[in-house]
């Protein structure tokens, strides 16, 4: 499990909220107090929150299902990026597509068209054949998808959870999620509706170390759920080779018993077919 201790919430500031005119009634049960006209977030129910969310994710993704990072932030786009590459899983980090979820036969389409573009571009003979203004189209068209699509190119089917950084700023991610009953994670900071998501962690989700430490902490708990499901497969695959290798054993303990019994019942007819040659 991600090892956060409560001084590591402290240093990065993760106790920080909103200006108290700005903050959600509902989010109550996770603020400590207020200081100088700012909300302070009680870091013993973030680090309950971060437990429950790591263990639920990594139940996840041990049944080999995968999780959609969304964070478009300035401040999260770097490190979210970097850790979803990390672990393979798909993310959005430049700008949420309506339908995205809801629509996803639509955004396939769109990727079969960024597929078609990049393998025209390596097909050096037939693009090198098209006026300099129509190649330049092309490339534009590719940077465009690349960077709203780029990060869900390996998508093939929805995603089993979201892992979201400010769940205000990705209402339509949450939405999308909650209507196709696919379970969100999310930093929720003190101007947050936590009853959206199905998993809160209460933190600060404006500052960039905030975001890196309970970033990297669900993302902790995803490398272990896939080094859980590498180990699971490694035994399952042990215990089908033994199985196979002790249905090879009596395979052949049948066989060789088998062959014993006809040895047995062709002796007597040796026995008496050398009495008869004596007499």
């Amino acid at each position: 499990m991600a090892q956060v201790e409560y001084k590591d919430l402290l240093d990065a500031g993760v106790h920080f909220g909103h200006l108290t005119r700005k903050w959600d009634p509902r989010m109550a049960p996770y603020i400590f107090m207020e200081k100088n006209g700012i909300h302070i977030i009680d870091l013993n129910k973030t680090l309950a929150s971060i437990d429950e969310a790591a263990a639920a994710m990594k139940g996840i993704v041990r049944s080999g299902r995968k999780v959609m990072f969304v964070a478009t932030k300035k401040q999260a786009q770097e490190i979210v990026t970097e850790e979803a590459r990390r672990l393979k899983m798909p993310y959005v980090t430049d700008r949420w597509l309506g339908g995205m979820l809801t629509n996803f036969a639509t955004i396939r389409k769109s990727l079969k068209k960024m597929q078609g573009i990049e393998k025209l571009m390596k097909d050096e003979t037939t693009y090198k054949t098209l006026a300099k203004r129509e190649r330049l189209t092309v490339s534009r068209e590719k940077d465009k998808l690349e960077r709203v699509l780029g990060g869900v190119a390996d998508l093939t089917r929805l995603p089993a959870a979201l892992f979201i950084v400010d769940v205000k700023r990705e209402h339509i991610a949450v939405a999308e999620a909650k209507r196709l009953g696919i379970p969100v994670f999310a930093m929720c900071d003190t101007n947050s509706n936590p009853d959206e998501v199905d998993f809160p962690i209460p933190a600060n989700d404006d500052a960039y170390k905030s975001i890196r430490l309970i970033t990297l902490a669900i993302g902790k708990a995803i490398e272990e759920g896939l080094l859980e499901r590498k180990q699971d497969k490694d035994d399952q695959r042990l215990q089908e080779e033994e199985e196979a290798k002790r249905a090879e054993d009596v395979k052949l303990a049948q066989a060789e018993g088998e062959s014993t019994v006809e040895d047995a019942e062709v002796s007597p007819v040796v026995a008496e077919d050398s009495e008869d040659q004596q007499d």
